[in-house]
């Protein structure tokens, strides 16, 4: 339910209000939203009457935006960029809906963004905008409908369908694997090892999970994936990768296991929305698709 009336300023009140704090003048303003300028401080003061709060300061011909009015740009400028947006993924998409979705990098590069045509083949009217997200967000405070998130839920308010368990590998380049005789967790303990910025404690854990004992462990630092994919290609070192995501490297002997049939479960993949977007239709398509892709991915694993 809407806020009373009071508390809805019109669209020309809080456009007037925006330019004049964005550019410090209202002649600006007045130039921008092609007004007079007594139009413009008409707007603004009528919005200051409305609201009971001084925004501006005014000082012979110049004004400054109070502490409450500088709060209050902040706000009505990203309220304006929202209403922006929607208007435009309404122009360029009328006849359907439109699905805004954070991915993670290495994810939507590898694994999402060749089948995404298959989900668009089965719903023409449906516009897919990605986004790469790193690190969960408040859905409630942003215009992105969902997220794809993998590790612990974080994830305020939303509502989380379960995609799928990674599992990684340890994998090396042949040559690398050959140089150095690797047969068991131990024998990397002394070679370089590739690790992810994100997930600092992995090989850790990896040589926890098989009772290999470590003083520390060294090599090079990476914030993304698809760089420590290359390096490994490379031959710079062996890295712990999510097995479904390095599938074509494997298949064409690019990557080779460092230590065969040492895999570690790490954590979830998620899809994450809010709950009263969860019958959207671009939303429930979507969430309904990419299950039965992960699906025939599963089935597919050897």
């Amino acid at each position: 339910m809407l806020p009373p009336r009071r508390f809805l300023p019109s669209f020309s009140l809080l456009a007037a209000f925006e330019a004049a704090a964005r550019t410090g003048s209202v002649t600006a303003a007045a130039n921008e939203l092609g007004l007079t300028q007594s139009a413009v401080s008409r707007q603004i003061s009528a919005l200051e009457k409305q609201l009971g709060v001084a925004l501006f300061l005014r000082e012979r011909q110049t004004i400054r935006l109070t502490l409450a009015g500088d709060s209050y740009a902040r706000e009505v400028r990203e309220a304006l960029r929202r209403i922006s947006n929607a208007s435009l993924n309404l122009r360029a998409n009328p006849l359907g809906g439109t699905l805004n979705l954070a991915i993670l990098p290495f994810f939507g590069t590898r694994w999402l963004t060749p089948r995404i045509g298959a989900f668009l083949d089965l719903h023409p009217g449906v516009v897919v905008n990605l986004v790469t997200r790193l690190e969960p967000f408040d859905l409630r405070f942003d215009t992105l409908d969902a997220a794809i998130h993998f590790g612990p839920p974080r994830w305020p308010g939303a509502a989380l369908t379960f995609l799928m368990d990674e599992v990684v590998v340890p994998v090396c380049s042949p040559a690398f694997r050959v140089k150095h005789a690797i047969e068991g967790p131990q024998d990397l303990l002394s070679l370089p090892l590739l690790h992810l910025n994100t997930r600092p404690d992995a090989w850790e854990n990896w040589f926890r999970e098989n009772g290999t004992g470590f003083d520390s462990l060294h090599g090079m630092l990476f914030d993304q994936f698809l760089p420590m994919v290359e390096a490994a290609i490379s031959g710079l070192g062996a890295a712990l990768l999510p097995q479904f995501l390095i599938r074509r490297e494997i298949e064409q002997g690019l990557l080779v296991p460092a230590v065969e049939n040492r895999t570690m479960a790490t954590a979830q993949y998620h899809l994450a929305y809010l709950p009263d977007r969860a019958t959207y239709p671009p939303l429930a398509a979507f969430r309904d698709w990419i299950l039965g892709e992960i699906g025939k991915e599963m089935l597919a694993q050897p």
